[in-house]
């Protein structure tokens, strides 16, 4: 769960400025009036030595307000920075103290983009420790295939089987350099905006003839008609992949509930299903990669999906 500054009042920058600037002008003006009527009664050596050390006092609290209104937040704000860039632990906590409303936003919009940041970082981390071990195989078969090729008097139904297996190595290649790419896709943030669950259900039947789609409970979901649509079609292709013929959607209470027909996901594979490159499909080209993307996706949109219990596969997509 993201943690959120929690939003109290705090004077603007300009409110802040515009009273800095008031009380510069009007010191000296005040300190002159001063003097005038502190003169005759304590002379004026005393009164320009009383209204100065006043002023002087004044002039000591109004930039001790500076301080922690404008520099105090600053310098906090450029500390966390540098902890977000080293990876520090508690870097991408509110602070305690944010001096202006524009301060408080600024914070806030900081600490979003860190979060963003470093979840980018450790997706492109785990892919590449993931895909460094799935590439393995296909190019372990390539090489073989290569060498096997190489002797000298191979039967000619060798040689096709030799080759079958370098395509189908190949293939699995292409699968992963594509749900690579379909990862840092996901990844940048989708148009703002919001849609009709309903409306773009036609199009997503259209496309996966196999499954039908049923709308128990329409309503409007804070995400813009494209980035759903991708969503639904990751949603709705895994499930069909997996045996389903039916799935349901149903929007309630600011979340979308996918279900589908088909066998569930079992209680050993429940907490690795987001996990890349876990599959249950991999002799049938299945690179496991599909939920993966639709998280980062929704989480790219300030959403999230989770698996939750009943018959079927049941994701329950959070906005």
């Amino acid at each position: 769960m993201q943690r959120r500054i929690a939003v109290k009042w705090r004077p603007p920058l300009a409110l802040v400025v515009a009273c800095t600037v008031c009380a510069m002008l009007g010191l000296p003006a005040i300190g002159i009036y001063a003097v005038r009527y502190l003169w005759p009664v304590m002379g004026y050596r005393e009164a320009v030595y009383l209204v100065g050390g006043s002023i002087a006092v004044t002039a000591l609290l109004f930039g001790w307000v500076l301080w922690r209104v404008l520099l105090r937040p600053i310098q906090a704000l450029v500390e966390r920075t540098h902890g977000i860039t080293h990876g520090e632990a508690g870097a991408l906590g509110p602070l305690p103290h944010y001096g202006t409303a524009e301060m408080q936003v600024l914070g806030q919009a900081m600490l979003d983009m860190g979060r963003v940041l470093q979840g980018r970082e450790a997706v492109l981390r785990s892919y590449a420790d993931h895909v460094t071990h799935e590439l393995k195989s296909p190019l372990t078969v390539l090489r073989g295939a290569a060498e096997l090729l190489d002797t000298p008097g191979l039967k000619a139904r060798d040689r096709r089987a030799l080759l079958a297996r370098i395509d189908e190595a190949a293939d699995r290649m292409t699968a992963l350099l594509d749900a690579q790419r379909a990862l840092a896709r996901a990844q940048e943030p989708l148009a703002v905006g919001s849609c009709r669950v309903g409306l773009i259900v036609p199009e997503l039947q259209r496309e996966h003839p196999a499954v039908t789609l049923k709308v128990e409970a329409d309503g409007e979901v804070p995400m813009a008609a494209d980035g759903l649509r991708l969503v639904l079609a990751h949603l709705v292709s895994n499930a069909g992949a997996h045996g389903a013929t039916e799935v349901r959607l149903a929007v309630s209470d600011g979340a979308l509930t996918v279900a589908d027909n088909g066998p569930g996901v079992s209680d050993g594979n429940r907490a690795r299903i987001f996990d890349p490159f876990f599959t249950t499909r991999r002799e049938a080209g299945g690179t496991g990669m599909g939920l993966p993307i639709v998280r980062r996706m929704l989480q790219a949109h300030g959403g999230d999906i989770r698996l939750v219990e009943g018959p079927g596969a049941v994701f329950e997509v959070v906005f």
